[in-house]
């Protein structure tokens, strides 16, 4: 099971809505997607779980490029919406490099259930390459008081809700939740 919420920073505090994300087809799109949630250019920050298995946070300030961590990039390699976060910049890879795991040749169904990270792909290639640890950016929330052991330390099952306490929001993401 999924669940997506964007958190945006205003005057007044966070404000947070549930967001689908059937339609993001990129990272571009997700990043679009948190932008017209905060029309003053605050901080948006797109939160993503997959229950048990992986978390994901996506931080838009303004018009800045996002900055994403992903929990466990394995994890997310196996998820539709994992596969939005998992940029070959993000998992340090040339995109011409002929021995990059083609994510498109996954089984990206969004369930738990996606190939072992032993078995070979299509092409051959296998899927070890993405590793089994937390990619991207983990200073992501360091000025909002989420320190980065704080972050590599959280387990996936409640990750968003300690997030969300943390930055004084935990209200208003359950009443999306």
């Amino acid at each position: 099971m999924y669940f997506a919420a964007l958190l945006a920073r205003t005057e007044d505090g966070w404000e947070a809505s549930d967001t689908e994300l059937d339609d993001v087809e990129s990272l571009s799109d997700l990043a679009e997607l948190a932008r017209e949630a905060s029309p003053e250019d605050d901080t948006v920050l797109v939160l993503i779980e997959q229950e048990d298995a992986w978390f994901g946070v996506v931080r838009i300030d303004g018009e800045d490029d996002p900055r994403i961590y992903v929990s466990d990039a394995a994890a997310a390699a196996r998820s539709s919406y994992g596969e939005i976060l998992l940029t070959d910049e993000l998992l340090g890879r040339d995109p011409d490099d002929d021995d990059v795991v083609d994510l498109d040749s996954l089984d990206l169904d969004g369930t738990e259930d996606g190939d072992s990270e032993e078995d070979d792909d299509e092409d051959g290639t296998s899927a070890e390459a993405v590793p089994h640890s937390p990619v991207g950016d983990s200073q992501i929330l360091d000025d909002l008081g989420v320190g980065e052991k704080e972050l590599r330390q959280l387990d996936a099952d409640d990750a968003l809700s300690a997030i969300a306490e943390a930055l004084g929001a935990s209200e208003v993401l359950e009443t999306v939740r």
